[in-house]
């Protein structure tokens, strides 16, 4: 199986780009967020032409925004935290549904905006919840894989220059304890498990300077999984190409590229 996840930073104005990239990747699963939709203008029938059902959660359609395309199966969809922990309401940051026997989360972290402001104490609530939701709600003994734009670096080699961070979101200690509440809990970074010597590879690169170009990046679009599935990891990487502003599509490309992992089957 084929797992991916990309935010697209408005799946309106990059339609083209996803469906021309899916038809490329041919993910069976595919998370995205920050579709910037609401749920009745989500384009169900331009993913439904590739194969793909569709799960989406948009809020009131301006920010944030998650979804799950899957071709296979698409079972048990939430939209929001469960139980006692609430819906998340306009904030469409998580969405979560069965697919092909695998729990599969579409998330978007809160960016934090800056260290110290009632944003950044909103992001670090917002990973306790998830935290939580995990406890009440999981069992890490079972395949799951959490996909999404986590708005962190884990580590100082996940950003270009860590010099240039000093102070900034992303790469603070409090955000990376809250990432490491997570694997804690029974979670596996795929693309680090896959390539541990490695710096980045990154996933989101700033639209200004050139940043693309001079490999000023961030890795902080992950895809996390329990113990279960990391015995069946195969590959993982980040699709630079979706990145550029190339000729298969006439729309500037997300400052996001997707994440994408794949999975082999056991053997008895």
């Amino acid at each position: 199986m084929r797992i991916a996840t990309w935010n697209v930073n408005s799946l309106r104005a990059r339609l083209e780009r996803v469906t021309t990239w899916l038809a490329d990747a041919q993910p069976d699963v595919c998370c995205l967020q920050e579709t910037k939709c609401d749920d009745e203008a989500f384009p169900v029938m331009a993913f439904s032409a590739l194969g793909y059902e569709c799960a989406f959660h948009g809020g009131n359609g301006r920010w944030n925004g998650v979804a799950i395309l899957s071709r296979a199966g698409l079972e048990d969809e939430r939209a929001g935290f469960s139980g006692a922990l609430g819906a998340d309401g306009d904030e469409a940051r998580l969405l979560t549904a069965r697919c092909g026997g695998i729990l599969v989360s579409s998330l978007y972290v809160p960016n934090g905006r800056a260290v110290g402001s009632e944003h950044y104490a909103a992001k670090l609530a917002w990973l306790q919840r998830l935290r939580q939701e995990l406890v009440s709600s999981c069992d890490a003994a079972q395949p799951l894989a959490l996909c999404g734009d986590f708005n962190i670096a884990p580590e100082d080699r996940d950003v270009w220059d860590i010099n240039q961070f000093a102070g900034a979101t992303h790469v603070s200690a409090p955000e990376r304890r809250e990432l490491q509440s997570l694997l804690d809990w029974g979670l596996v970074d795929a693309v680090r498990r896959l390539r541990p010597d490695e710096d980045g590879p990154f996933s989101w690169w700033d639209y200004r300077a050139g940043a693309f170009h001079k490999g000023w990046g961030m890795r902080i679009d992950l895809v996390l999984v329990t113990r279960p599935l990391e015995s069946r990891l195969q590959s993982a990487y980040v699709d630079r190409e979706a990145r550029k502003k190339g000729i298969k599509a006439v729309t500037q490309p997300s400052d996001h590229a997707p994440v994408v992992v794949d999975l082999v089957d056991l053997v008895d």
